[in-house]
């Protein structure tokens, strides 16, 4: 697995990279030959969205542990939270700052702050840089991910750019304050059965084990991995590479089946 760190860090656990560090801002995208009937089809855009305290830096460390057949044929965008940490980060032994976080909620979780100023500030950067087709979240990034599909279903948030077509979500769970009706925003997110395609990785050891696994429930044909790890970005099996590939291989076929031309019967 991808660190050592204790399991009940909120976002602990990812040590090294592979691939060079990127500055804010924030892509990372890696090339490659692709197979010829793939080559008129541009690779999937992923917007990716790290998790507390940490920064788009890190979450490309530990998302590029994975193995080159699933990273050459995504086009990878690491984007970093709107908020300067305003607290201790659980990475600090492992990387240097700047750390930042989405949003901030009271440790009952009743009261939100920055919630809506973030979800703008991701509108905006899809806006300026997009458009993105899938989104990538981990730990605090991956209950943003999981909640914007509803919320743009909903109108509540992102609306002014194009639904997102398919989500991974790495260590997620519902916003915690859905449950108290925060925030406002989000709390209706999940009030139908969420059809966007999505793949989700849960750790056996995930302090939010559970969460997660109650997060799947929501979405409609889900694909998901189970891992031996704890909170953090594992490093993939044969058998987890393979179900990555799988997952991706239906997403291409989703937007080619998108961009095919319609035949007129006349």
């Amino acid at each position: 697995m991808f660190g050592q760190k204790d399991n009940s860090k909120p976002d602990g656990g990812m040590l090294g990279h592979s691939y060079p560090c990127f500055q804010t801002g924030l892509r990372f995208k890696v090339t490659a030959m692709a197979p010829e009937n793939y080559r008129k089809q541009k690779n999937p855009r992923i917007l990716c969205l790290h998790g507390f305290r940490t920064s788009g830096r890190i979450l490309q460390a530990g998302i590029g542990k994975w193995p080159d057949t699933i990273l050459r044929d995504l086009d990878l965008d690491f984007l970093d939270a709107p908020f300067p940490a305003t607290g201790k980060s659980d990475v600090e032994r492992f990387f240097d700052p700047p750390y930042y976080e989405w949003y901030q909620a009271n440790k009952g979780f009743k009261e939100y702050k920055n919630f809506e100023e973030c979800l703008a500030y991701i509108e905006d950067y899809v806006i300026k840089n997009g458009p993105f087709d899938g989104l990538l979240g981990f730990s605090q990034g991956a209950f943003l991910t999981a909640a914007i599909p509803g919320m743009q279903e909903q109108g509540t948030a992102l609306t002014k750019v194009p639904k997102v077509k398919f989500l991974v979500i790495i260590s997620g769970a519902k916003i915690p304050g859905l449950m108290f009706g925060k925030p406002k925003a989000a709390v209706n997110a999940f009030s139908s059965p969420v059809r966007c395609p999505s793949l989700h990785f849960i750790g056996e050891r995930d302090f939010l084990k559970t969460e997660g696994e109650v997060l799947v429930e929501s979405f409609v044909e889900p694909m998901v991995i189970h891992h031996s790890g704890g909170h953090i970005i594992p490093k993939l099996d044969t058998e987890a590479e393979e179900t990555v590939l799988s997952f991706f291989q239906r997403i291409r076929q989703m937007r080619s089946d998108e961009s095919a031309p319609v035949r007129s019967l006349m």
